[in-house]
Protein backbone atom coordinates (compact mmCIF):
# COMPACT_ATOMS: atom_id res chain seq x y z
CA UNK A 1 0.00 0.00 0.00
CA UNK A 2 1.10 3.60 -0.38
CA UNK A 3 1.00 5.95 1.97
CA UNK A 4 -0.29 9.36 2.05
CA UNK A 5 3.02 10.32 2.07
CA UNK A 6 4.65 8.67 -0.48
CA UNK A 7 2.14 10.76 -3.19
CA UNK A 8 3.28 13.47 -4.70
CA UNK A 9 2.78 15.81 -8.03
CA UNK A 10 5.22 14.27 -10.22
CA UNK A 11 7.83 11.37 -9.86
CA UNK A 12 11.39 12.06 -11.15
CA UNK A 13 13.02 8.81 -12.11
CA UNK A 14 17.06 9.51 -11.91
CA UNK A 15 19.23 12.19 -10.01
CA UNK A 16 21.72 13.54 -12.12
CA UNK A 17 21.90 16.90 -13.60
CA UNK A 18 18.25 16.46 -16.00
CA UNK A 19 15.81 14.84 -13.55
CA UNK A 20 17.08 17.30 -10.74
CA UNK A 21 16.92 20.41 -13.13
CA UNK A 22 13.33 19.11 -13.75
CA UNK A 23 12.01 18.57 -10.35
CA UNK A 24 13.69 22.24 -9.54
CA UNK A 25 11.37 23.78 -12.08
CA UNK A 26 8.87 21.67 -10.62
CA UNK A 27 8.87 22.59 -7.42
CA UNK A 28 10.00 26.83 -8.23
CA UNK A 29 6.02 26.44 -10.11
CA UNK A 30 4.65 25.53 -6.57
CA UNK A 31 4.11 21.46 -7.53
CA UNK A 32 5.68 18.79 -5.21
CA UNK A 33 8.38 16.35 -6.91
CA UNK A 34 9.96 13.01 -5.69
CA UNK A 35 13.57 12.16 -7.43
CA UNK A 36 13.93 8.84 -6.85
CA UNK A 37 17.97 7.77 -7.69
CA UNK A 38 19.58 4.32 -7.92
CA UNK A 39 22.87 5.13 -6.51
CA UNK A 40 23.81 6.39 -3.04
CA UNK A 41 24.89 9.80 -4.64
CA UNK A 42 22.93 12.16 -6.88
CA UNK A 43 25.10 13.93 -10.12
CA UNK A 44 24.63 10.56 -12.90
CA UNK A 45 27.55 11.16 -15.26
CA UNK A 46 28.97 13.54 -13.47
CA UNK A 47 30.98 12.58 -10.20
CA UNK A 48 33.55 14.57 -8.19
CA UNK A 49 35.66 12.81 -6.00
CA UNK A 50 37.37 14.52 -2.73
CA UNK A 51 40.28 13.23 -1.23
CA UNK A 52 43.58 14.93 -0.29
CA UNK A 53 45.90 13.63 -2.87
CA UNK A 54 43.36 15.53 -5.58
CA UNK A 55 41.42 18.02 -3.05
CA UNK A 56 38.48 17.44 -5.88
CA UNK A 57 38.36 15.90 -9.47
CA UNK A 58 35.74 15.47 -12.01
CA UNK A 59 35.60 11.69 -13.17
CA UNK A 60 32.82 12.34 -15.16
CA UNK A 61 31.32 15.48 -17.09
CA UNK A 62 33.40 18.14 -16.57
CA UNK A 63 33.64 20.48 -19.56
CA UNK A 64 31.41 23.59 -20.11
CA UNK A 65 32.11 26.57 -22.44
CA UNK A 66 30.72 29.37 -24.32
CA UNK A 67 27.05 28.98 -25.51
CA UNK A 68 26.10 26.04 -23.04
CA UNK A 69 24.57 29.21 -21.30
CA UNK A 70 21.63 26.80 -19.13
CA UNK A 71 24.86 24.93 -16.84
CA UNK A 72 26.36 28.31 -16.55
CA UNK A 73 23.13 29.96 -15.41
CA UNK A 74 22.78 27.09 -12.68
CA UNK A 75 26.24 27.28 -11.46
CA UNK A 76 26.10 31.12 -11.56
CA UNK A 77 22.95 30.87 -9.36
CA UNK A 78 24.82 28.49 -6.54
CA UNK A 79 28.29 31.01 -6.48
CA UNK A 80 30.42 28.22 -8.63
CA UNK A 81 32.66 29.52 -10.56
CA UNK A 82 34.47 28.42 -13.53
CA UNK A 83 38.28 28.89 -14.96
CA UNK A 84 39.98 28.54 -17.75
CA UNK A 85 41.64 25.52 -18.85
CA UNK A 86 45.00 25.92 -19.82
CA UNK A 87 46.12 26.55 -23.01
CA UNK A 88 49.19 29.05 -22.40
CA UNK A 89 51.73 27.03 -24.54
CA UNK A 90 52.27 24.86 -27.41
CA UNK A 91 49.66 22.04 -28.18
CA UNK A 92 51.38 18.30 -29.01
CA UNK A 93 50.25 16.30 -32.37
CA UNK A 94 51.90 12.68 -31.35
CA UNK A 95 52.06 11.16 -34.88
CA UNK A 96 54.33 8.49 -36.42
CA UNK A 97 56.32 8.18 -33.22
CA UNK A 98 57.48 11.88 -33.17
CA UNK A 99 55.96 15.32 -31.67
CA UNK A 100 54.88 18.39 -33.24
CA UNK A 101 54.68 21.11 -31.62
CA UNK A 102 51.14 23.69 -32.81
CA UNK A 103 48.74 26.70 -31.32
CA UNK A 104 44.81 26.48 -32.37
CA UNK A 105 41.67 23.92 -32.45
CA UNK A 106 43.40 21.35 -34.86
CA UNK A 107 47.14 20.23 -35.57
CA UNK A 108 48.25 21.31 -38.75
CA UNK A 109 48.63 18.99 -41.73
CA UNK A 110 52.23 20.17 -43.39
CA UNK A 111 51.23 17.49 -46.67
CA UNK A 112 49.72 19.84 -48.77
CA UNK A 113 47.31 17.35 -49.78
CA UNK A 114 46.22 16.21 -46.57
CA UNK A 115 45.94 20.00 -45.28
CA UNK A 116 43.44 20.33 -48.41
CA UNK A 117 41.23 16.92 -47.58
CA UNK A 118 40.73 18.00 -44.21
CA UNK A 119 39.98 21.45 -44.65
CA UNK A 120 37.31 19.90 -46.93
CA UNK A 121 35.90 17.36 -44.66
CA UNK A 122 35.40 19.95 -41.81
CA UNK A 123 34.23 22.31 -44.28
CA UNK A 124 31.72 19.44 -45.90
CA UNK A 125 30.27 18.29 -42.41
CA UNK A 126 29.62 21.70 -41.47
CA UNK A 127 27.59 22.65 -44.49
CA UNK A 128 25.97 18.98 -44.46
CA UNK A 129 25.05 19.82 -40.88
CA UNK A 130 23.38 23.11 -41.66
CA UNK A 131 20.63 21.19 -43.42
CA UNK A 132 19.55 19.07 -40.07
CA UNK A 133 16.96 20.68 -38.11
CA UNK A 134 18.22 20.54 -34.35
CA UNK A 135 14.49 19.65 -33.15
CA UNK A 136 13.59 16.70 -35.69
CA UNK A 137 16.85 15.54 -37.61
CA UNK A 138 15.06 12.69 -39.01
CA UNK A 139 13.31 15.64 -40.92
CA UNK A 140 16.42 16.47 -42.86
CA UNK A 141 16.02 16.81 -46.80
CA UNK A 142 18.94 13.80 -47.11
CA UNK A 143 17.55 11.95 -43.97
CA UNK A 144 17.49 8.42 -45.39
CA UNK A 145 20.62 8.34 -47.11
CA UNK A 146 22.73 9.78 -44.85
CA UNK A 147 21.08 7.57 -41.91
CA UNK A 148 21.35 4.47 -43.75
CA UNK A 149 25.39 5.53 -44.02
CA UNK A 150 28.03 5.30 -41.24
CA UNK A 151 30.57 7.94 -40.81
CA UNK A 152 33.26 4.99 -41.84
CA UNK A 153 31.24 5.10 -44.69
CA UNK A 154 31.01 8.89 -45.31
CA UNK A 155 34.77 9.77 -44.51
CA UNK A 156 35.67 7.04 -47.41
CA UNK A 157 33.33 9.44 -49.73
CA UNK A 158 35.18 12.60 -48.80
CA UNK A 159 38.51 11.43 -47.76
CA UNK A 160 40.97 10.89 -50.48
CA UNK A 161 44.32 10.34 -48.29
CA UNK A 162 44.47 7.70 -45.08
CA UNK A 163 45.91 10.82 -42.54
CA UNK A 164 42.66 12.28 -42.90
CA UNK A 165 40.76 9.52 -42.53
CA UNK A 166 42.80 8.37 -39.63
CA UNK A 167 42.14 12.00 -37.77
CA UNK A 168 38.02 11.97 -38.75
CA UNK A 169 38.29 9.03 -36.65
CA UNK A 170 39.99 10.27 -33.91
CA UNK A 171 37.07 13.48 -33.63
CA UNK A 172 34.34 10.72 -33.79
CA UNK A 173 36.10 8.95 -30.98
CA UNK A 174 36.86 11.62 -28.79
CA UNK A 175 33.41 13.58 -29.60
CA UNK A 176 30.98 10.60 -28.53
CA UNK A 177 33.33 7.55 -27.67
CA UNK A 178 32.36 5.15 -30.25
CA UNK A 179 33.91 4.07 -33.81
CA UNK A 180 32.69 5.74 -37.63
CA UNK A 181 31.37 2.71 -38.21
CA UNK A 182 29.23 2.34 -35.74
CA UNK A 183 27.13 5.22 -36.03
CA UNK A 184 25.12 6.87 -38.05
CA UNK A 185 25.97 9.75 -40.61
CA UNK A 186 22.78 11.30 -39.76
CA UNK A 187 22.95 11.12 -36.25
CA UNK A 188 26.40 12.34 -35.96
CA UNK A 189 26.30 15.16 -38.23
CA UNK A 190 23.20 16.07 -36.22
CA UNK A 191 25.29 16.06 -33.14
CA UNK A 192 28.04 17.94 -34.30
CA UNK A 193 25.79 20.79 -35.40
CA UNK A 194 23.26 21.03 -32.63
CA UNK A 195 26.61 21.67 -30.21
CA UNK A 196 27.68 24.43 -33.02
CA UNK A 197 29.98 22.96 -35.63
CA UNK A 198 33.19 21.47 -35.78
CA UNK A 199 35.34 23.91 -34.33
CA UNK A 200 32.67 24.85 -31.58
CA UNK A 201 32.54 21.33 -30.16
CA UNK A 202 36.40 20.22 -30.58
CA UNK A 203 38.24 23.73 -29.65
CA UNK A 204 39.15 24.64 -26.09
CA UNK A 205 39.08 28.32 -26.25
CA UNK A 206 35.95 30.01 -27.24
CA UNK A 207 34.32 26.28 -27.65
CA UNK A 208 33.64 23.08 -25.70
CA UNK A 209 36.45 22.48 -23.61
CA UNK A 210 37.17 26.19 -22.57
CA UNK A 211 36.29 25.92 -18.69
CA UNK A 212 35.38 23.45 -15.96
CA UNK A 213 34.04 24.90 -12.13
CA UNK A 214 35.94 25.56 -9.38
CA UNK A 215 35.39 22.58 -7.13
CA UNK A 216 33.83 20.14 -9.79
CA UNK A 217 30.90 19.51 -11.70
CA UNK A 218 29.00 17.40 -8.99
CA UNK A 219 28.31 20.41 -7.26
CA UNK A 220 25.55 21.40 -9.46
CA UNK A 221 23.29 18.30 -8.84
CA UNK A 222 24.55 18.61 -4.90
CA UNK A 223 23.35 22.28 -4.73
CA UNK A 224 20.12 21.04 -6.36
CA UNK A 225 19.51 18.56 -3.96
CA UNK A 226 20.16 20.72 -1.32
CA UNK A 227 17.91 22.54 -2.54
CA UNK A 228 14.69 19.99 -2.89
CA UNK A 229 15.51 18.12 0.29
CA UNK A 230 14.19 15.33 1.35
CA UNK A 231 12.23 15.15 -1.91
CA UNK A 232 15.24 13.27 -3.60
CA UNK A 233 15.63 9.60 -2.38
CA UNK A 234 19.09 7.58 -2.88
CA UNK A 235 19.44 3.91 -3.18
CA UNK A 236 16.26 4.29 -4.62
CA UNK A 237 16.40 1.64 -8.11
CA UNK A 238 12.84 2.32 -9.97
CA UNK A 239 11.94 -1.28 -11.56
CA UNK A 240 7.61 -0.84 -12.05
CA UNK A 241 5.78 2.37 -13.69
CA UNK A 242 2.28 0.96 -13.40
CA UNK A 243 -0.17 3.59 -15.23
CA UNK A 244 -3.21 1.53 -15.74
CA UNK A 245 -5.09 3.17 -12.47
CA UNK A 246 -6.30 6.52 -11.88
CA UNK A 247 -2.61 7.76 -10.29
CA UNK A 248 0.53 6.39 -11.42
CA UNK A 249 2.51 3.56 -9.42
CA UNK A 250 6.20 3.79 -9.49
CA UNK A 251 7.45 0.95 -7.44
CA UNK A 252 11.46 0.42 -6.17
CA UNK A 253 13.99 -2.40 -5.22
CA UNK A 254 13.75 -1.25 -1.47
CA UNK A 255 9.64 -1.94 -1.89
CA UNK A 256 8.77 1.56 -1.89
CA UNK A 257 6.16 2.17 -3.87
CA UNK A 258 5.31 6.23 -4.60
CA UNK A 259 2.76 7.73 -7.01
CA UNK A 260 2.22 10.53 -9.07
CA UNK A 261 -0.17 12.27 -11.80
CA UNK A 262 3.20 12.32 -13.95
CA UNK A 263 6.49 10.45 -14.16
CA UNK A 264 9.25 11.68 -15.72
CA UNK A 265 11.95 9.39 -16.66
CA UNK A 266 15.13 11.22 -16.41
CA UNK A 267 17.99 8.32 -17.83
CA UNK A 268 19.48 7.22 -21.07
CA UNK A 269 16.99 5.32 -23.06
CA UNK A 270 19.06 2.21 -22.43
CA UNK A 271 17.97 1.62 -18.67
CA UNK A 272 14.37 2.14 -19.23
CA UNK A 273 15.02 -1.57 -20.10
CA UNK A 274 15.79 -2.18 -16.34
CA UNK A 275 12.13 -0.95 -15.84
CA UNK A 276 8.94 -3.06 -15.88
CA UNK A 277 6.14 -0.65 -17.64
CA UNK A 278 2.31 -1.39 -17.34
CA UNK A 279 1.08 -1.20 -19.98
CA UNK A 280 3.40 -1.99 -21.90
CA UNK A 281 5.23 0.44 -23.88
CA UNK A 282 4.28 1.61 -27.50
CA UNK A 283 6.03 -0.27 -30.09
CA UNK A 284 8.41 2.04 -31.57
CA UNK A 285 9.55 2.99 -27.84
CA UNK A 286 10.34 -0.53 -26.79
CA UNK A 287 12.42 -1.24 -29.65
CA UNK A 288 14.25 2.69 -29.61
CA UNK A 289 15.55 1.52 -26.12
CA UNK A 290 16.90 -1.73 -27.62
CA UNK A 291 18.69 -0.09 -30.59
CA UNK A 292 20.77 3.03 -29.02
CA UNK A 293 24.10 1.86 -26.67
CA UNK A 294 26.17 4.03 -24.66
CA UNK A 295 29.39 5.22 -25.59
CA UNK A 296 32.94 3.66 -24.31
CA UNK A 297 35.19 5.32 -21.98
CA UNK A 298 37.91 5.28 -19.43
CA UNK A 299 38.82 8.93 -17.54
CA UNK A 300 41.98 8.96 -16.26
CA UNK A 301 44.17 11.58 -14.35
CA UNK A 302 47.98 11.42 -13.63
CA UNK A 303 49.19 13.32 -10.86
CA UNK A 304 52.99 14.30 -10.47
CA UNK A 305 55.24 15.98 -8.46
CA UNK A 306 55.56 19.05 -10.32
CA UNK A 307 54.17 20.87 -13.95
CA UNK A 308 57.35 19.26 -15.54
CA UNK A 309 55.05 20.19 -19.15
CA UNK A 310 54.45 23.73 -18.52
CA UNK A 311 58.77 24.18 -17.99
CA UNK A 312 58.68 23.02 -20.87
CA UNK A 313 56.36 25.52 -22.73
CA UNK A 314 53.84 22.80 -23.28
CA UNK A 315 49.84 23.30 -22.26
CA UNK A 316 49.37 19.97 -21.53
CA UNK A 317 46.73 19.24 -24.21
CA UNK A 318 47.83 16.51 -26.40
CA UNK A 319 46.57 14.66 -29.56
CA UNK A 320 48.13 11.63 -29.93
CA UNK A 321 47.38 9.48 -32.86
CA UNK A 322 49.18 6.17 -32.28
CA UNK A 323 47.08 3.12 -32.58
CA UNK A 324 49.05 1.00 -29.47
CA UNK A 325 48.78 4.54 -27.30
CA UNK A 326 45.73 4.10 -24.46
CA UNK A 327 45.03 7.97 -24.90
CA UNK A 328 44.23 9.55 -27.60
CA UNK A 329 43.33 12.97 -25.64
CA UNK A 330 44.69 14.82 -23.07
CA UNK A 331 44.32 18.07 -21.11
CA UNK A 332 46.17 19.73 -18.36
CA UNK A 333 43.49 18.90 -15.55
CA UNK A 334 46.12 21.13 -12.54
CA UNK A 335 43.90 23.27 -10.16
CA UNK A 336 43.39 27.04 -11.29
CA UNK A 337 46.33 28.18 -8.40
CA UNK A 338 48.90 26.07 -9.95
CA UNK A 339 48.62 23.06 -7.31
CA UNK A 340 47.88 19.29 -7.57
CA UNK A 341 49.64 18.93 -11.21
CA UNK A 342 47.78 16.54 -13.56
CA UNK A 343 46.91 15.61 -16.80
CA UNK A 344 43.85 14.60 -18.14
CA UNK A 345 43.20 11.69 -20.55
CA UNK A 346 40.32 9.52 -22.11
CA UNK A 347 41.12 6.18 -23.04
CA UNK A 348 37.88 5.99 -26.02
CA UNK A 349 35.94 3.17 -27.91
CA UNK A 350 37.74 0.42 -28.98
CA UNK A 351 40.71 1.08 -26.77
CA UNK A 352 38.72 1.48 -23.81
CA UNK A 353 36.90 -1.88 -24.99
CA UNK A 354 40.74 -3.14 -25.15
CA UNK A 355 42.06 -1.89 -22.07
CA UNK A 356 38.83 -2.62 -19.75
CA UNK A 357 40.45 -6.53 -18.96
CA UNK A 358 43.87 -4.72 -17.11
CA UNK A 359 44.20 -3.74 -13.94
CA UNK A 360 44.64 -0.08 -12.66
CA UNK A 361 48.39 -0.56 -12.37
CA UNK A 362 48.84 -1.97 -15.91
CA UNK A 363 46.69 0.98 -17.91
CA UNK A 364 48.61 3.75 -15.44
CA UNK A 365 51.92 2.17 -16.74
CA UNK A 366 50.78 2.69 -20.48
CA UNK A 367 49.47 6.12 -20.06
CA UNK A 368 53.05 7.37 -18.67
CA UNK A 369 54.64 5.42 -21.36
CA UNK A 370 53.14 7.15 -23.67
CA UNK A 371 53.57 10.51 -21.92
CA UNK A 372 57.22 10.25 -21.58
CA UNK A 373 57.40 9.53 -25.63
CA UNK A 374 54.78 12.33 -26.47
CA UNK A 375 55.97 15.40 -23.90
CA UNK A 376 59.97 13.93 -24.40
CA UNK A 377 61.07 13.26 -20.47
CA UNK A 378 61.35 10.73 -18.13
CA UNK A 379 59.53 13.12 -15.99
CA UNK A 380 56.24 11.67 -16.99
CA UNK A 381 56.71 7.89 -15.93
CA UNK A 382 57.13 8.92 -12.09
CA UNK A 383 53.51 9.98 -11.27
CA UNK A 384 52.64 10.97 -7.57
CA UNK A 385 49.12 9.58 -7.40
CA UNK A 386 46.64 8.34 -9.95
CA UNK A 387 42.19 8.36 -10.76
CA UNK A 388 40.63 6.79 -13.15
CA UNK A 389 36.66 5.84 -13.49
CA UNK A 390 35.77 3.21 -15.83
CA UNK A 391 32.12 4.18 -16.87
CA UNK A 392 31.31 0.90 -18.54
CA UNK A 393 31.11 -0.91 -15.23
CA UNK A 394 28.50 1.44 -14.21
CA UNK A 395 24.89 0.09 -14.00
CA UNK A 396 23.16 2.86 -13.75
CA UNK A 397 24.72 4.70 -16.96
CA UNK A 398 25.76 1.96 -18.74
CA UNK A 399 28.60 4.11 -20.52
CA UNK A 400 29.62 7.67 -21.26
CA UNK A 401 29.68 10.34 -22.64
CA UNK A 402 26.01 9.75 -24.20
CA UNK A 403 23.96 7.31 -26.13
CA UNK A 404 24.93 7.09 -29.72
CA UNK A 405 22.73 6.03 -32.78
CA UNK A 406 23.81 3.47 -34.68
CA UNK A 407 23.08 3.67 -38.81
CA UNK A 408 19.38 3.44 -39.92
CA UNK A 409 17.60 3.94 -36.09
CA UNK A 410 17.39 7.77 -35.90
CA UNK A 411 15.02 8.30 -38.87
CA UNK A 412 12.78 5.24 -37.93
CA UNK A 413 12.74 5.43 -34.08
CA UNK A 414 13.71 9.23 -33.79
CA UNK A 415 10.82 10.76 -33.61
CA UNK A 416 9.33 9.13 -30.25
CA UNK A 417 12.44 10.04 -28.18
CA UNK A 418 10.73 12.87 -26.14
CA UNK A 419 6.84 11.63 -27.30
CA UNK A 420 5.02 11.36 -24.25
CA UNK A 421 3.70 7.87 -23.27
CA UNK A 422 0.29 8.52 -21.22
CA UNK A 423 1.59 11.00 -18.44
CA UNK A 424 5.00 9.39 -18.29
CA UNK A 425 7.63 11.71 -20.53
CA UNK A 426 11.61 12.02 -21.05
CA UNK A 427 14.13 13.82 -20.15
CA UNK A 428 17.96 12.90 -20.25
CA UNK A 429 20.59 14.80 -22.18
CA UNK A 430 20.36 13.11 -24.83
CA UNK A 431 16.69 13.86 -25.46
CA UNK A 432 17.94 17.79 -25.89
CA UNK A 433 18.71 19.78 -29.13
CA UNK A 434 21.43 21.71 -27.77
CA UNK A 435 24.88 20.60 -26.43
CA UNK A 436 22.96 16.66 -26.84
CA UNK A 437 25.35 14.65 -24.50
CA UNK A 438 26.51 17.19 -22.54
CA UNK A 439 25.48 19.07 -19.09
CA UNK A 440 24.44 21.56 -21.19
CA UNK A 441 21.66 18.99 -22.52
CA UNK A 442 20.79 17.60 -19.47
CA UNK A 443 19.65 21.00 -17.75
CA UNK A 444 17.70 21.68 -21.46
CA UNK A 445 15.50 18.40 -21.25
CA UNK A 446 14.92 18.16 -17.61
CA UNK A 447 13.33 22.02 -17.79
CA UNK A 448 11.75 20.89 -21.16
CA UNK A 449 10.13 17.80 -19.65
CA UNK A 450 8.89 20.07 -16.42
CA UNK A 451 7.64 22.67 -18.50
CA UNK A 452 6.12 19.43 -20.73
CA UNK A 453 3.93 18.43 -17.14
CA UNK A 454 2.91 21.94 -16.20
CA UNK A 455 1.64 22.55 -19.72
CA UNK A 456 -0.41 19.31 -19.74
CA UNK A 457 -1.65 20.60 -16.21
CA UNK A 458 -2.93 23.65 -18.29
CA UNK A 459 -0.31 25.40 -15.56
CA UNK A 460 1.73 27.36 -18.78
CA UNK A 461 0.99 27.26 -22.78
CA UNK A 462 1.99 24.88 -24.92
CA UNK A 463 4.57 27.97 -26.62
CA UNK A 464 5.95 27.70 -23.34
CA UNK A 465 7.39 24.45 -23.41
CA UNK A 466 10.88 25.64 -25.35
CA UNK A 467 12.62 28.53 -24.34
CA UNK A 468 15.34 30.38 -25.67
CA UNK A 469 17.71 30.61 -23.20
CA UNK A 470 19.82 34.41 -23.09
CA UNK A 471 23.61 33.93 -23.36
CA UNK A 472 25.68 33.82 -20.07
CA UNK A 473 27.26 36.88 -18.96
CA UNK A 474 30.13 35.42 -17.53
CA UNK A 475 31.17 33.07 -20.87
CA UNK A 476 30.38 34.99 -23.67
CA UNK A 477 30.55 33.21 -27.07
CA UNK A 478 32.82 34.20 -30.00
CA UNK A 479 31.91 33.26 -33.71
CA UNK A 480 34.37 31.13 -35.71
CA UNK A 481 36.03 33.16 -38.63
CA UNK A 482 36.80 31.20 -41.72
CA UNK A 483 39.92 32.49 -44.07
CA UNK A 484 38.38 33.21 -47.96
CA UNK A 485 40.81 30.21 -48.56
CA UNK A 486 39.48 27.79 -46.10
CA UNK A 487 35.79 28.28 -47.97
CA UNK A 488 37.08 28.28 -51.27
CA UNK A 489 40.01 25.83 -51.70
CA UNK A 490 39.62 22.75 -53.57
CA UNK A 491 39.10 19.20 -52.61
CA UNK A 492 41.60 17.41 -53.40
CA UNK A 493 39.14 15.53 -56.45
CA UNK A 494 38.26 19.10 -56.86
CA UNK A 495 41.55 19.88 -57.41
CA UNK A 496 42.42 16.89 -59.98
CA UNK A 497 39.65 18.43 -61.79
CA UNK A 498 41.07 21.78 -62.08
CA UNK A 499 44.35 20.58 -63.73
CA UNK A 500 43.45 20.06 -66.81
CA UNK A 501 46.11 18.19 -67.84
CA UNK A 502 45.54 15.36 -70.57
CA UNK A 503 43.75 12.20 -70.05
CA UNK A 504 46.80 9.78 -69.34
CA UNK A 505 48.32 12.34 -66.73
CA UNK A 506 44.83 12.47 -65.38
CA UNK A 507 44.40 8.51 -64.99
CA UNK A 508 48.05 8.50 -63.24
CA UNK A 509 47.25 10.96 -61.20
CA UNK A 510 44.41 9.48 -59.90
CA UNK A 511 45.85 5.97 -59.32
CA UNK A 512 48.25 7.04 -57.39
CA UNK A 513 46.13 8.97 -55.03
CA UNK A 514 43.79 6.17 -54.82
CA UNK A 515 46.91 4.14 -53.77
CA UNK A 516 47.71 6.70 -51.61
CA UNK A 517 44.17 6.56 -49.98
CA UNK A 518 44.74 2.72 -49.28
CA UNK A 519 47.97 3.57 -47.20
CA UNK A 520 50.18 2.13 -50.43
CA UNK A 521 51.94 5.23 -50.59
CA UNK A 522 52.89 7.03 -47.21
CA UNK A 523 52.42 10.35 -46.95
CA UNK A 524 55.48 12.45 -46.56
Amino acid sequence: MTSPSNTYDVVVVGGGISGLSAAKLLKANGLNPVVLEARNRVGGRTFTVRNKETKWVDLGGAYVGPTQNRILRLAHEYGIKTYKVNILGDLIHYYSGKSYLFRGSFPPMWNPFVWLDLNNLWRTMDQMGAEIPREAPWAAPHAEEWDKMSMLELFEKICWTSTARHFATLFVNVNVTSEPHEVSALWFLWYVKQCGGTMRIFSTTNGGQERKFVGGSGQISECMAKELGDRVKLESPVYRIDQSGDKIMVETLKNQTYQADYVILATPPSLNLKIHFKPELPPLRNQLIHRVPMGSVIKCMVYYKENFWKKKGYCGCMVIEEEDAPISLTLDDTKPDGSFPAIMGFILSRKCRQLTSLTKEERLKKICEIYARALGTEEALHPVHYEEKNWCEEEYSGGCYTAYFPPGILTQYGKVLRQPVGNLYFAGTETSTEWSGYMEGAVQAGERAAREVLCAMGKIHQSLIWQKEPESLDVPAFPFHTTFLERNLPSVGGLLKLTGVSAFLCAATAAGFMAYKRGLILQS
